[in-house]
């Protein structure tokens, strides 16, 4: 028999702010996270394991029908809300009246207080990303980096010793892709304390539900930093920063497009970071270094 198949919740929230006002009705619809299969090894052996359940999540908005997720279904609600924001779709969270999903339909029905202004024109433009699953974002995103406003780099920064113990309860987490592999992890830090992790099969459900909670919960972002499993993409890095969070930490690397737009915002970019080994792509004046000592080369003679 297989141990207890659900893990720590893909969606796990150390603290719990209280929803700020005017803040939508959610619904909890919580989607089984893992099935039990049966696979066949390089023995011959047939045994069961777990592996994600990926499924459809198909987004209403006032009835209009408006994207198709696929999603692990960790937080369904949040992914929407921050979906929306994301997506430039509505403004403030208080723009939303209710969440519903309901996964027996596969449905996330959305009800807004006066409509989306402009919602054709808004998604008449459709980019297909390299988000896990072909995401789709609607509109120019660079036209949205005048919106975009980061904080100082005088007053948000971070240093040697907090990316460490950051990578370090990264490190340490019981998560599903510990167990069943296939999925993405975010977290979002305030210093070295986890505020909310979440995993998803896509890197881009799993920002979003970010968003969505930092958003019902008016959490800003000047002071946090963003961590990923996943490779730091443009679209990666804008999400990002429109979340107003400056400091972005990655377990992979950096494409050419989201360097860039990294440096044109002035956020700081981390990737191949794990255990106390980083590289610091872009943003070197809002990091305080404290170097590790440099390892003394290894003579080999041969006898």
């Amino acid at each position: 028999m297989l141990p207890d198949p659900l893990p720590p919740q893909a969606f796990d929230v150390p603290c719990c702010p209280q929803p700020a006002a005017g803040a939508p009705r959610l619904t909890a619809a919580l989607g089984e996270l893992l099935r039990e299969i049966t696979v066949l090894d390089e023995y011959g052996e047939r045994r069961a394991i777990f592996i994600p359940a990926e499924r459809p999540l198909t987004v209403f908005v006032d009835k209009r029908e408006l994207v198709t997720l696929m999603t692990l279904g960790a937080s369904p609600e949040l992914l929407v809300l921050g979906y929306l924001l994301n997506q430039r779709l509505v403004a403030g969270v208080a723009e939303v009246e209710s969440i519903t999903v309901d996964w027996e339909v596969g449905a996330a029905a959305v009800k807004t207080h006066a409509g989306i202004q402009d919602i054709e024109s808004k998604t008449a433009r459709r980019v297909v990303t390299t988000g896990c699953g072909q995401g789709t974002v609607f509109g120019d995103m660079m036209s949205q980096l005048g919106a975009v406003q980061l904080p100082a780099r005088g007053t948000a920064r971070i240093s040697q010793r907090t990316l460490h113990a950051l990578l370090e309860q990264m490190r340490q987490r019981n998560s599903i892709h510990r167990k069943a592999g296939s999925v993405h992890g975010c977290a979002l830090f305030h210093g070295a304390e986890l505020l909310m992790f979440v995993e998803d099969v896509g890197r881009h459900n799993a920002i979003d539900t970010i968003a969505g909670w930092m958003g019902l919960h008016s959490v800003a972002g000047a002071d946090k930093t963003f961590y990923t499993t996943g490779r730091l993409t443009s679209e990666m890095v804008m999400k990002s920063a429109q979340m107003g969070v400056p400091i972005i930490v990655s377990r992979n690397g950096v494409t050419a497009m989201g360097h860039g737009l990294a440096e044109q915002l002035g956020m700081a970019l981390f990737g191949r970071a794990a255990n106390r080994h980083f590289l610091c792509y872009t943003g070197f004046d809002r990091f305080d270094s404290e170097p590790e000592p440099q390892r003394a080369a290894v003579r080999v003679v041969s006898g």
